[in-house]
């Protein structure tokens, strides 16, 4: 043994000296060369059989309450791109949806079947849009909608980037293809109000559209996607832009168009007067209007309850089976002990 500096070193088998590390630098070491303790759990048959099993008895009660959330969510849906053609352009919604001088304005009538408790959420939903292709998604500027005209590098929007050789705010495909379809409602004679305040992300409006940026040259041309913007509003006060620039990932969606803050009742007939103006014609889209009201769980959605009882039953299956296939043939217990180097090391199988 020899002693340097109050540590203390032996010999290896190379003759050379081995340093014996104490505290914090024996816990590098030890780190460093992975030779830290560690816990290697037994996988026996009880362990596996009682973790599936356990894992189904959590599951399912949770797939069931969140199922039974999603069930008392009420909700009313009314496809109405179909019912608002007038019957002489069945035949060619096309001509229809083009022509300035046809009236666009339709009333449906639903029917509430159940208390419906504010606030009560409007959505418009569209199915076979492709918001999520690569092209649509790219087409825009986030730059551009935070500083507006001081930006010009939107070479992304192409082809909704200039017109006349002057810069469109806010740019690209995106902003284009805005929804314009309006709705009212009235219960009666009553009209209901709707709040169409906040009903888009508070980080979007803060910092993603910029409060001083007001739309510039925007759909001018011959060729109109959408709707249009007022100029004397910015950009972070005009919410339906805001919530129709949050790109949805599937072809069929849902996006918020305001609340009536107030209870609807049992029976209860509310008439929609709505503005047909958007195109869906072209692409064979279809266009709903949603009324539903929320609870802890949100929305109308089923797929998370299914879910958790379907692997919670999946788990109590695998459990079952394994506990079978134990029954008929019982793995023995078996515990290897080795010794190295002074130490012993077992397994254990």
């Amino acid at each position: 043994m020899e002693v340097d500096a109050g540590t203390t070193s032996a010999v290896g088998t190379d003759n050379q000296p081995t340093p014996v590390l104490r505290g914090r630098s024996k816990a590098i070491h030890q780190f460093t060369q992975q030779t830290l303790p560690a816990c290697k759990p037994v996988l026996t048959p009880a362990w596996v059989i009682g973790t599936f099993f356990l894992m189904g008895v959590l599951f399912i009660p949770v797939g069931l309450i969140s199922l039974h959330a999603s069930q008392s969510v009420n909700e009313i849906v009314d496809r109405y791109d179909v019912d608002c053609v007038p019957d002489t352009f069945k035949n060619n919604k096309m001509a229809y949806i083009k022509n300035a001088s046809v009236s666009k304005s339709c009333h449906r009538y639903l029917k509430v079947h159940k208390h419906m408790k504010a606030p009560i959420y409007i959505y418009y939903q569209l199915d076979n849009f492709y918001q999520n292709h690569r092209r649509y998604v790219k087409s825009r500027s986030d730059e551009q909608l935070l500083k507006g005209l001081g930006y010009n590098k939107t070479s992304s929007c192409e082809p909704q980037a200039f017109e006349n050789g002057l810069p469109i705010v806010p740019c690209g495909l995106v902003a284009w293809s805005l929804f314009n379809d309006t709705f009212s409602f009235s219960r009666g004679t009553k009209k209901l109000e709707i709040e169409r305040k906040n009903i888009a992300w508070k980080s979007d409006r803060e910092h993603k559209f910029g409060k001083n940026v007001y739309p510039f040259n925007f759909q001018n041309s011959s060729f109109i996607g959408g709707g249009k913007l007022d100029t004397t509003i910015p950009l972070s006060d005009q919410e339906d832009l805001i919530v129709w620039m949050r790109t949805a990932a599937f072809p069929s969606f849902r996006k918020l168009y305001g609340r009536i803050e107030e209870d609807l009742e049992e029976d209860d007939i509310i008439v929609v007067h709505l503005m047909n103006n958007y195109n869906t014609y072209s692409f064979g889209g279809t266009k709903m209007i949603v009324l539903s009201t929320s609870n802890w769980l949100g929305g109308k959605n089923s797929f998370l309850g299914v879910a958790y009882i379907f692997v919670g039953s999946s788990s109590i299956l695998i459990a079952f089976i394994f506990l079978l296939l134990h029954v008929k043939n019982p793995r023995p217990y078996v515990c290897i002990f080795l010794k190295d180097e002074g130490q012993f090391s077992n397994g254990c199988s």
